[in-house]
């Protein structure tokens, strides 16, 4: 039995040794995350817990964790570029992809005199983690629920629900706010203001571990593929060896407070960005975790022509309308065929009465039978998916998931485009990724309600890029 746990180590790339080498901080900017084992996951009595937060027991090594997300002066003075949305040399950096930082991990590790962590190949389709070595490299899923966590077993690492006071967030929606929306009175945390921006790094109190902004701001890449949690105990995790999303974590500055939460986990393809998407950086503490970690993109996301015959459809929902308005022009401007979702029980015309419903099913993740139907022949010849919706609650309505779940995705292409009140998609991409993650998945579109006077031209200059037009 013995050896078969020695084998089971090494073959994932994890061997404890006694009498580590310990490596140095590499600044004051990092703090000491001491190992330890914690419950990662939330328990099912969690309020707004997904299926995918299964709890289970996790041993980690210490580590150190910057006290900072990465500025954009920093990024730039390795790259010699800012990507970001929001510009200032004291804002995180945002708008990065994942293959970006840890290229970028790899460079600032050379620039100090460290072994570079990441060996990328196949064009970013495979990539091998040393585990041993000292430079710089993103967190894993299990080190940054622990480091966020600071020891705690609650939705966040401090007692109180966190509001626009402690963390730069959508402040007009704190945690349990949706099935309270006309009696906020009752909920410990009330609404506060929404910036509607990143905010320099450090502006609020540090977690109990010295570590600021570990919620909101800007999510933070970890190295881990997105996938079911292994529920058995584990030691050092990484995650699966071959996926096709990867995870970030901690929520950004247009993020509900459900999505603050330390078990919450979103999920991106690693060649995509975001706009409240950065990173935090880590360092090994010692060599006690030795081996390597090689893993893959799974072969089948994208487009192929032999799916189809190369056609594009617009499918989409709208309640109020401003979602059907920017569909019609996106079919004005390609002439692409165009369908509109229409439910078998529609929700209610009445704005209050609505809000209750679509609340009620997102919370229970309900799926409301869809009335309009696609023949599978007829679903077959699209290769993309133009897909429009409303950004509700900070994610998809809840006809989006029945579709995503009633039609087989693989080998298409989703562009995603909604309209939104202020918080632009939200968390519905992460939403899609994990509903469709055998789909490619697209920059996208968010319009402002109904777009304005400027959607003509903005609808033209989104199509152009995405090659529609």
């Amino acid at each position: 039995m013995k050896k078969l746990f020695s084998a089971i180590f090494l073959s994932l790339g994890v061997l404890f040794m006694a009498g580590a080498a310990n490596y140095n901080s590499p600044s004051d900017d990092f703090v000491l995350i001491k190992g330890g084992s914690f419950t990662m996951g939330s328990p099912e009595s969690e309020d707004w817990r997904s299926n995918d937060e299964a709890q289970h027991r996790v041993t980690l090594a210490s580590f150190y964790m910057a006290k900072f997300e990465v500025t954009q002066k920093e990024w730039r003075e390795i790259t010699g570029k800012n990507p970001s949305n929001f510009t200032g040399d004291k804002l995180p950096v945002e708008s990065i992809t994942w293959l970006e930082a840890i290229e970028f991990c790899n460079a600032l590790s050379k620039r100090d005199g460290r072994s570079p962590v990441y060996t990328i190949t196949d064009g970013g389709n495979t990539v091998t983690w040393n585990r041993g070595a000292d430079g710089y490299r993103l967190p894993t899923e299990a080190e940054w629920e622990y480091a966020a966590r600071a020891g705690s077993t609650t939705p966040f690492y401090s007692r109180k629900v966190p509001g626009a006071e402690d963390v730069n967030f959508y402040g007009h929606y704190p945690y349990q706010i949706e099935q309270n929306y006309f009696n906020d009175e009752v909920l410990e945390t009330r609404p506060g203001i929404y910036r509607g921006k990143t905010l320099e790094v450090g502006s609020f109190k540090a977690n109990p571990n010295g570590l600021y902004d570990i919620y909101g701001n800007v999510g933070e890449w970890c190295f881990d593929y997105y996938g079911d949690y292994d529920k058995s105990a584990q030691s050092n995790p990484a995650g699966a060896s071959e996926g096709t999303r990867r995870v970030y974590r901690g929520g950004g500055w247009n993020d509900f407070g459900k999505n603050l939460r330390s078990a919450y986990r979103a999920a991106m393809p690693q060649n995509n960005n975001a706009y409240n998407v950065g990173l935090r950086l880590v360092c090994n503490a010692d060599d006690s975790v030795k081996g390597t970690v090689t893993t893959r993109e799974a072969a089948n996301t994208g487009s192929k022509k032999s799916a189809g015959s190369g056609k594009a459809l617009i499918i989409f929902y709208s309640w109020s309308g401003n979602t059907r308005g920017v569909a019609r022009e996106i079919a004005r401007q390609t002439g692409f065929d165009s369908i509109e979702l229409e439910l078998v029980k529609p929700y209610s015309t009445d704005y209050n009465t609505v809000l209750d419903q679509v609340q009620s099913d997102q919370h229970k993740q309900a799926r409301p039978e869809l009335k309009t139907k696609i023949d599978s022949k007829k679903w077959a010849e699209y290769d993309t998916i133009i897909l429009g919706y409303p950004n509700w609650w900070a994610s998809i309505p809840m006809p989006i998931a029945t579709l995503l779940e009633s039609y087989d995705f693989s080998n298409k292409t989703i562009i995603p485009f909604c309209s939104h009140g202020g918080g632009r998609f939200g968390q519905s991409l992460t939403a899609i990724s994990k509903l469709a993650p055998k789909a490619k998945l697209t920059a996208g579109l968010s319009v402002h309600y109904s777009g304005g006077s400027s959607l003509s031209k903005d609808m033209e200059k989104w199509l152009k890029k995405c090659g529609m037009k």
